[in-house]
């Protein structure tokens, strides 16, 4: 055991009451033993249960073992206590912006900045969102007034066309319970396609010109409409192989219209 964390459970041992358990928390923490961290900020917690810093060492403990729930809405504790806590400002901040809501994680971060103008993971923060912000604004900006797939079979949940870096250049694509996941997937589905077409090359088959991915729930159709474009069309698992690529097949002539419009 280091001497650090020797000492500071020396000191717990002599006085349970003591606040050192934020700093042996926090020591622990650092160093990736995240189970001592947790058991050492629950501890202290016990005695100290209106404190703030404690809940927010707890919560950042949380989050590092993965789970963001519970981190949340320890956080959420914090700022009943001390609603203008900068540590916890951040950490929801940073569970907004791993959500998929830079928006809200800009709101909650501008709130830290006012608190901690000089606070720099403040200021680095503050920069990451607005970038992501700004492309969430061009993705839409991209889409609107420009329905590639109106009036397609599954254009409101099942029809999403990106580019080769992951933006989305039209289309929705949605999950089973009907949350858009278009953001979340457009990414995968650029590298999927480039793994794809090195595949067929390495193997000498010519060009690709689709994937099809069967599941339990249903069927996602991948395939390349044009250079540099990936597109995704899922069906629900009752739909037969060729309906799918007859799907993808029409799908496609829209969306290299719909390209060609552009260029034009």
């Amino acid at each position: 055991m280091a001497d650090d964390i020797r000492a500071l459970t020396a000191e717990l041992a002599r006085d349970p009451d003591s606040l050192a358990f934020l700093e042996l928390g926090e020591t622990l923490r650092a160093r990736g033993r995240v189970d001592a961290a947790a058991t050492v900020a629950r501890t202290g917690l016990e005695r100290h249960p209106q404190d703030p810093e404690g809940h927010d060492l707890y919560a950042r403990i949380l989050a590092d073992a993965g789970n963001p729930e519970a981190a949340r809405e320890t956080w959420e504790v914090v700022l009943t206590l001390a609603p203008r806590h900068p540590g916890a400002l951040k950490g929801l901040a940073y569970l907004a912006y791993r959500a998929g809501d830079p928006v809200g994680a800009l709101e909650l971060l501008e709130t830290a900045l006012s608190v901690d103008p000089s606070d720099p993971s403040v200021v680095q923060a503050l920069q990451t969102v607005r970038i992501a912000i700004e492309r969430m604004e061009a993705d839409a900006e991209v889409r609107t007034g420009a329905d590639i797939f109106a009036g397609f079979e599954g254009a409101e949940y099942g029809l999403l066309l990106v580019d080769a870096q992951g933006l989305i250049l039209g289309g929705v694509l949605r999950d089973g319970q009907g949350r858009d996941v278009a953001q979340e997937v457009a990414a995968y589905a650029a590298g999927a396609a480039a793994e794809a077409q090195r595949a067929v090359r390495l193997l000498e088959l010519g060009e690709w010109r689709g994937l099809v991915a069967e599941a339990p729930e249903g069927h996602l159709h991948v395939s390349a409409p044009a250079p540099g474009t990936v597109l995704l069309v899922k069906r629900e698992r009752a739909v037969p192989p060729a309906r799918l690529a007859l799907a993808a097949q029409r799908a496609g002539t829209a969306a290299r219209a719909w390209l060609e419009a552009q260029r034009g």
